[in-house]
């Protein structure tokens, strides 16, 4: 039983074409692997174009999602903050006595209990 070449990874990385090839075609080990390689690299440069236009679509449905979320949240924020909204509207915060209800003296709203 003969061992497997494994040399194919180390002339691929550091050797030059030339000494890569000569190899091949001596190594039938070597040969099997540089043809596998090429059939996957055959099969990337045919789905590439389609990974990056799919990628871009997808990043900007990130995008949008993104500026929708941080989008509401601001507003629901705002909208149950009455203080911020009214800063923002009017430049200042109105109280309830500004605003002509009656209140006592810590600024809550007096009811009368009749």
């Amino acid at each position: 039983m003969t061992e497997k070449c494994n040399k194919f990874e180390a002339l691929f990385t550091f050797a030059d074409e030339k000494t890569l090839m000569e190899h091949i075609a001596q190594c039938e080990d070597c040969r099997k692997e540089y043809e596998k390689m090429n059939r996957v690299s055959e099969l990337v440069k045919e789905v590439k174009p389609h990974y990056k236009k799919d990628k871009f679509k997808t990043v900007k449905v990130a995008c949008v999602m993104f500026a929708l979320l941080i989008g509401g949240t601001t507003l629901e924020v705002a909208n149950t903050n009455y203080n911020i909204l009214d800063s923002v509207k009017y430049g200042q915060q109105f109280t309830a006595e500004d605003l002509g209800f009656q209140t006592d003296d810590y600024g809550l709203l007096m009811v009368d209990g009749e």
